[in-house]
């Protein structure tokens, strides 16, 4: 599985800039953008294929050391929220592979996550500053209608990354 990294968060967590992704398969590939929300330096993470996003709350500083961790716990408990099962998300990330970190997953990919903080900002009712899972936030992102890379058209996030977990192919989805 591929994990793009914004500049910003390359410049945030000093790294080097990784490597281009290899994957063709964009159904494993998200990218990682860090965010301000209310003062706090949180983690965006969107999906490039579905634009399906979640956010992590006030990151601390040993969390974002160890960004694999805090995007499978990320990932784990939106997927909890949002309905798949423990098996479905396990088989995801198991079909995923390995996690690397690569530069983010191109130009379209980085509008639409420009798109989903745009509505995470537009939500920010749905903050609950008390945790850093976001139930209600991704919820609010992942059921309004939008674009992303993988599908042509309007639909919702939750319900174009539930076609990617029962593995339906990108043909059957358009």
């Amino acid at each position: 599985m591929e994990l793009g990294l914004t500049f910003p968060l390359q410049r945030f967590r000093n790294v080097k800039t990784p490597p281009y992704g290899r994957s063709p398969d964009r159904r494993f590939c998200w990218d990682l953008h860090v965010i301000d929300l209310r003062g706090n330096k949180s983690l965006l993470a969107v999906h490039c294929y579905s634009r399906y996003t979640f956010v992590r709350y006030d990151v601390t500083p040993i969390q974002w050391g160890d960004i694999f961790g805090l995007f499978r716990e990320g990932l784990q408990e939106s997927f909890a929220a949002a309905g798949f099962s423990t098996r479905q998300t396990e088989e995801y990330l198991l079909q995923g592979g390995r996690m690397e970190l690569t530069r983010t997953h191109g130009r379209r990919e980085v509008a639409f996550l420009n798109r989903a903080w745009e509505d995470v900002l537009s939500l920010d009712l749905c903050l609950d500053t008390a945790s850093q899972a976001q139930p209600l936030l991704d919820h609010a992102v992942n059921t309004r209608f939008s674009r992303c890379a993988g599908v042509e058209g309007l639909g919702t996030g939750l319900e174009r990354m539930a076609l990617c977990m029962t593995g339906v192919s990108n043909e059957t989805i358009k």
